[in-house]
């Protein structure tokens, strides 16, 4: 018997970091039950380049990840979301194109990796906070058994997971 394999987007406003780190790690964890997709509502076009080396030095495949607009995912035929989470709190409060299929949202927003102002290991250590955090978030997520909840309780266990900075 084949399982539903769950559409998810992360939002973000520029689209070149922690949105796409979101992506790779529900595309990674998330096996055949999640696919994992990324956008901006103003996307800066590139992705940070520490953001792709951080990375490819931790196996990610980068090849197809690239800036793009959160609309290309609101027309006719894009992949229709079960899920769509912000992960900046600028995207947060942004008004959000209506999404085919009304798919579950939930705000997960973490630091910034453009913003950091450390330089070296410092700022090394704190891109690999933002990836933890994350990650930790995401992978909760997939292991939950989203058969069992219903709608709201699920709504609020993926608001609880935002709200869960460890």
């Amino acid at each position: 018997m084949s399982e539903k394999t769950f559409n998810v987007l992360f939002l973000c406003t520029g689209n070149s970091a922690r949105s796409v780190m979101a992506e790779s790690i529900i595309n990674r964890v998330g096996g055949y039950k999640f696919k994992g997709f990324s956008a901006g509502s103003h996307p800066k076009g590139f992705l940070l380049p520490e953001v792709v080396d951080f990375l490819k030095r931790s196996n990610y495949d980068v090849a197809s990840l690239r800036s793009k607009s959160w609309e290309e995912f609101a027309v006719p035929g894009a992949p229709e979301m079960d899920f769509v989470f912000t992960v900046c709190d600028h995207a947060a409060n942004e008004v959000c194109p209506i999404w085919p299929g009304h798919p579950m949202t939930a705000h997960w927003g973490v630091p910034d990796p453009a913003e950091i102002q450390e330089q070296g290991a410092e700022r090394g250590l704190k891109l690999a906070e933002i990836y933890r955090m994350l990650y930790n978030r995401i992978s909760i997520f997939v292991n939950l058994r989203m058969e069992s909840l219903d709608k709201l309780a699920l709504k609020k266990r993926l608001d609880d997971i935002g709200k869960n900075n460890e």
